[in-house]
């Protein structure tokens, strides 16, 4: 036997895998933005202190760890680097590198996909575990996280000299 349905959860699933993965109105998704993109490409800076689309990539994986990690309540320090935010990648083309960090952020939305997918429509309108900010406001912000970074990944790849 099923789960029971949650419309909420199931529309808040909607709305991260189109941010990430699926077809949307908008063009391309974060997950489209970097298809195709070889390792050289993705660690070209459009200028001095600037970050790189790899950089952006676990930048995007390192927020849907800690949006996770706050709907669960897990302990902080299981990412895949250590420190938070912002992790200087490579400015060569180490392929084998920038694939891993592909599949780094594939795996962390499947992650936090399952633990949405958890969730009950009421658990949407609680506070996340130690947070003051709700369910529904962390899951809605992820995906427009993944937004805002799949549109600056398409400026920095425009920027870069052909």
């Amino acid at each position: 036997m099923g789960r029971a349905r949650e419309p909420l959860v199931d529309a808040a699933l909607q709305l991260i895998d189109e941010a990430f993965v699926k077809h949307a109105w908008h063009g391309p998704n974060l997950r489209g933005t970097i298809r195709g993109v070889t390792a050289a490409e993705a660690a070209w800076r459009p200028g001095p202190g600037r970050h790189s689309v790899w950089e952006l990539v676990v930048h995007a994986a390192y927020w849907k760890y800690a949006v996770r990690r706050r709907l669960t309540g897990e302990k902080r320090g299981s990412f895949a680097y250590e420190g938070s935010n912002w992790f200087p990648r490579p400015d060569t083309g180490d392929e084998a590198a920038w694939k891993r960090d592909v599949r780094l952020l594939v795996e962390e939305h499947k992650k936090l996909r399952a633990v949405v997918a958890s969730l009950r429509d009421r658990d949407l309108d609680r506070p996340a575990s130690g947070h003051r900010t709700l369910a529904r406001v962390l899951v809605r912000g992820i995906a427009a996280h993944d937004l805002y970074h799949a549109g600056q990944i398409q400026v920095v790849k425009r920027l870069r000299p052909e």
